[in-house]
């Protein structure tokens, strides 16, 4: 098979301008390669280079290529298992962004009495929009007046500085508005790092590990009680124990998955499914949707019923969301890349010699400035 030619941008979205799909295909190419590489092995042993992920735009996928796509509750898991009922857990949820950390975020719309009337979901990485907004900020005011209010003003997402602030007041809580994700690893740069770490193979004491908890204790590639992390790793390694090649299918995202109404009831008896509405991204990579009821049935979200119980936060509607990501294999059995057969440890900074210490302190040498101890690798926590 072919190169491909290049990435596209997330959903197939067609906000950017020809020089804009050209610098996003440049940065997932890059934010891929850095990731083949990994850290530096003089600072993080055991994690580096990731020789079975691979560039779609720079290697082959080959004939035996099978796409899998790996899937996840949208609700956060560290809340709910942080959480005494489902009322303070979904409370909790809806009460900031900063919680969300499933690649899935979510701001609710309530009326003058506090009934629910709108919920707005996004998976889409603050990277595109940070490059959109580079690009082209006339588009990126237009998409805030269009999904978010009409009344957002230019100097409400750029400031007096001109730089795009993506916390800015109609993208940073859970009331005035979802626009893209914020939630600090929620980026598309943790997705691809995570993916590629998780293609190292272990064989601790002549035991492979297999499992999603023990690979990704000893990978270390993102925490072990979310949703998402442990299963992305889990199923990107199983790829590379058959020996494969394996990269994120194009285009590079999150996207939703399954959006169930198991268990919902209206007050018409209308099907709960026909009040989501997609906003962005195709029919197969959507990145936003909207559950609205319509002015004219003569209810709102409020009044929908999930198992017998009315919808009184947005977080009910996400337990039954399903987020995704596609991977891509190929070249299976043919992978001569061999097992990691230790755990990732970060190396111990450099000790000064004792004759040295002795004598010196940091104080006594002029211009002296003690170096943070600092990695050329981010990792999603």
């Amino acid at each position: 098979m072919s190169l491909l030619a290049s990435y596209g941008p997330p959903g197939h979205l067609d906000d950017l301008d020809e020089t804009g799909v050209k610098a996003w295909n440049m940065f997932i190419s890059d934010r891929v390669d850095n990731s083949i590489t990994g850290p530096n092995p003089h600072e993080v042993l055991n994690d580096s280079p990731r020789s079975q992920f691979y560039n779609l735009t720079k290697t082959d996928t080959a004939v035996d290529a099978q796409e899998a796509t790996v899937t996840w509750t949208a609700f956060p898991r560290l809340v709910k298992i942080q959480s005494l009922a489902d009322a303070q857990r979904w409370k909790r949820a809806d009460a900031s962004r900063d919680v969300q950390d499933e690649y899935c975020e979510w701001s609710v719309t309530h009326d003058a009495a506090g009934k629910i009337t709108k919920v707005m979901f996004t998976c889409e990485g603050p990277e595109y929009w940070h490059l959109l907004a580079q690009s082209n900020p006339a588009k990126v005011l237009e998409l805030y007046q269009r999904h978010i209010n009409p009344n957002v003003q230019h100097s409400d997402l750029f400031g007096a500085t001109g730089t795009y602030n993506p916390r800015n007041r109609w993208n940073d809580s859970t009331t005035d508005g979802a626009m893209h994700l914020i939630q600090p690893n929620n980026t598309l740069g943790a997705e691809i790092e995570l993916a590629a770490a998780a293609t190292i193979v272990r064989v601790i004491d002549g035991n492979e590990l297999t499992t999603e908890q023990e690979l990704i204790h000893c990978s270390k590639y993102g925490e072990p009680e979310r949703n998402s992390d442990p299963h992305i790793g889990g199923a990107v390694n199983d790829l590379a124990r058959q020996k494969a090649d394996v990269s994120l299918a194009d285009p590079v995202g999150l996207y939703f998955d399954k959006l169930a109404t198991d268990g919902w009831a209206t007050p018409d008896g209308s099907d709960p499914k026909d009040y989501w509405i997609r906003q962005r991204g195709d029919e197969t990579h959507p990145v936003r949707f909207v559950y609205e009821v319509p002015q004219d049935k003569g209810f709102t979200v409020g009044d929908i019923k999930i198992n017998g119980k009315p919808i009184q936060f947005g977080a009910q509607i996400a337990d039954f969301i399903t987020i995704k990501l596609t991977g891509v294999a190929c070249r299976f059995g043919q992978s001569t890349t061999q097992p990691k057969t230790a755990c990732l440890q970060v190396a111990p900074a450099p000790v000064e010699p004792a004759a040295v210490a002795q004598n010196l302190s940091a104080a006594s040498v002029p211009g002296y400035r003690a170096a943070p101890l600092a990695t050329s690798w981010t990792r999603r926590r």
